[in-house]
């Protein structure tokens, strides 16, 4: 019980003294908790829609609700980078923080369905961004200075497999002997020209020359050459064949990424081009 006549002093609230611009964290301030608290939400409303069946109308709401919850982590990510007066330099150090705002709704589009690997990304920023705001950036300064090499190390295939397969299916869906027969067809004098002089120079078709109206025999030569190439490209077996060859070459690139000799040839600068 307080004595007669003196005032007891109301609680104080917590006081920030960080220096401006600084990453919130460990948790100060009212606005701290509520950032921490939203930072946790995010990591487990992206786990449960990712990892679990989940109907279409609690996906949807999810999703709305993703996209506020990343507006605010943006406003006071631009509140924190005008305020440290660090300038362009702000968000590269915290680019973590940029990516985690990616919304579940973009990373979940079909411009990215090919790319399996992105909501489990996008997980683990959000995660560094919870350990963030409940133990300071000091934690996920740490884990990206001391397991970049082995986090890029153990993501590097899989990423590259994902990114050319998607390279691959769209190569497939192409008709090049369509676009082959194309280019012959715009630079159809250049090549008439070329094929007419190979003749003239070849040891056994030069011989043609002794023989009457030699210049329109090369000439029919020529067309024939051009007409059965054309004709050729036209045949749905030879664009088969192409499929085929497109389908073998990436049969090979996904099995030697990531082999020894993968791995040798990054080294050796002469063939790696370096």
């Amino acid at each position: 019980m307080s004595s007669p006549g003196i005032a007891t002093a109301p609680p104080q609230p917590a006081h920030d003294d960080r220096e401006p611009g600084t990453a919130a964290g460990p948790p100060v301030t009212h606005v701290d908790w509520l950032m921490l608290a939203l930072a946790v939400v995010s990591v487990a409303a992206v786990v449960w829609v990712s990892f679990w069946d989940v109907s279409q109308v609690w996906y949807d709401r999810v999703v709305v609700a993703d996209y506020i919850v990343c507006g605010i982590f943006a406003i006071e990510f631009l509140v924190r980078w005008l305020r440290s007066g660090l300038g362009w330099m702000f968000p590269l150090l915290y680019w973590y923080e940029l990516l985690g705002m990616i919304p579940l709704g973009l990373a979940a589009s079909p411009a990215f369905r090919g790319f399996r690997l992105l909501r489990i990304v996008l997980i683990l920023l959000r995660l560094m961004r919870a350990a963030d705001r409940a133990f300071g950036d000091r934690v996920s300064a740490y884990v990206v200075g001391r397991f970049s090499g082995a986090i890029v190390n153990a993501i590097r295939k899989p990423i590259t497999v994902a990114v050319l397969d998607e390279v691959i299916a769209v190569i497939q869906t192409g008709n090049y002997t369509r676009h082959i027969s194309s280019a012959i067809e715009e630079n159809r004098a250049e090549i008439d020209t070329l094929i007419i002089d190979l003749i003239r120079q070849d040891q056994a078709t030069g011989k043609l020359r002794y023989l009457p109206f030699h210049d329109d025999v090369v000439r029919l030569v020529a067309d024939t050459v051009l007409r059965l190439v054309d004709e050729g490209l036209a045949d749905p077996r030879v664009h088969e064949i192409i499929s085929d060859a497109i389908r073998e070459s990436a049969k090979e690139l996904r099995e030697n990424i990531g082999t020894d000799q993968h791995a040798a040839v990054k080294l050796d600068q002469e063939r790696f081009g370096k």
